[in-house]
């Protein structure tokens, strides 16, 4: 691994436990279903700093840019809404949208390939019709 994959791969890495403790720090279980989430935003404003210059620095693996284009994209929908907007279960959703991305370049910068869904039954159903 390159010193420049290395430092890109430390770099996710940080991103994702990063983004995974603001989950965690955020209840599950919210009195009402539409209590705001209240959120740091100078520290997800630092977070989406950290992930815009990862995805740049990630231009030459188009895999993990690609990745890292996607958290990128959930880090600014997430922040237009924040802090206060979002209800708790609202911003999980992004936050795992952010997550999920991150988890794959991690994957990817470290050689392994993503685990993929297994495809659902109607996807499965529409592959059988067409092979008919």
């Amino acid at each position: 691994m390159t010193s420049e994959r290395s430092q890109l791969y430390y770099t996710c890495v940080f991103l994702h436990v990063s983004f995974q403790a603001v989950q965690n720090s955020i209840p599950t279980v919210s009195p009402t279903a539409t209590s705001p989430c209240w959120l740091d935003a100078r520290m997800l404003k630092m977070l989406l700093r950290e992930l815009k210059r990862c995805r740049q620095v990630a231009s030459p693996f188009a895999d993990v840019h690609a990745a890292l284009d996607t958290a990128t994209y959930h880090c600014g929908l997430l922040m237009a809404q924040c802090p206060g907007a979002l209800d708790c279960q609202l911003c999980h959703y992004h936050l795992e949208a952010i997550i999920l991305p991150l988890r794959e370049a991690v994957a990817r910068l470290s050689g392994h390939e993503p685990a993929t869904a297994p495809p659902s039954s109607a996807g499965r159903r529409l592959r059988n019709w067409f092979r008919r």
